[in-house]
């Protein structure tokens, strides 16, 4: 799988009595960013908790590079290289900005060079460094968010909704600040802002009901305004 760095083959999902997952057979090329579309409950944010081991495959494989994670513990996925940004944020909201950084740091220190990285994506990291986290905006949180998944270099990020309840001005600021991270790591983004994901998305998958119902270049379906009638019931027009 030298053109890919994580491939899911026919993976089922079950949660609690539901059977969420029918089989998601999904390739994600290393490098930039790749995108999961689909309504809502389709299974984009489960079929990202699976691959992180949050939620245990029942059948099929899950491959990251050459390793077999699917039957692999959170942490043991997380030490090959992959970080996850849930749609919550998971931010801790009593501890300050370089306390959540710290967390995610394997060393519990920072590198130099990778901090003025973080600062110069997300300036507001280095304005709030000593302030809780409670205090920070919605899309600020989200900044630390991300900020916590690149304080060290990954193979690849997992990212939920980032853009969920944002403001457009942030939106943008965010569009910019992928580009950057898309530079250095793969992105497997779950987005429900068409817009935004069309943007930094080259590649594209569409969940249907637990399936993937469509996967092809982000240009040919942003481009075919009946398919994404088709497969997401409304068109990116509506997001422009």
């Amino acid at each position: 799988m030298s053109d890919f760095i994580l491939r899911l083959d026919d993976v089922h999902t079950d949660i609690g009595q539901y059977h969420i997952l029918h089989g998601i057979t999904l390739d994600v090329p290393e490098g930039g960013v790749y995108v999961l579309l689909g309504r809502n409950g389709a299974g984009k944010t489960t079929t990202l908790r699976t691959i992180m081991g949050l939620w245990r495959a029942r059948a099929g494989a899950i491959v990251f590079r050459h390793h077999d994670i699917t039957a692999l513990h959170t942490s043991d996925i997380a030490r090959l290289g992959i970080a996850y940004v849930p749609e919550n944020m998971g931010v801790f909201g009593r501890l300050t900005v370089e306390e959540n950084m710290r967390l995610a740091s394997t060393t519990g220190r920072f590198n130099d060079d990778r901090l003025g990285r973080v600062f110069a994506l997300f300036p507001a990291m280095e304005k709030f460094w000593t302030k809780p986290a409670w205090s920070l905006s919605g899309g600020q949180k989200q900044m630390l968010a991300i900020s916590r998944a690149i304080i060290e270099r990954r193979e690849m990020i997992l990212i939920d909704e980032p853009t969920k309840g944002l403001a457009p001005a942030i939106i943008r600021a965010m569009i910019d600040a992928f580009r950057e991270i898309a530079q250095e790591t793969t992105i497997l983004l779950v987005e429900q802002n068409f817009l935004f994901a069309s943007s930094l998305g080259a590649g594209v998958s569409v969940i249907d009901d637990g399936r993937i119902a469509h996967s092809g270049e982000m240009s040919a379906l942003a481009g075919d305004k009946a398919l994404q009638t088709r497969l997401l019931s409304l068109s990116l027009d509506a997001h422009q």
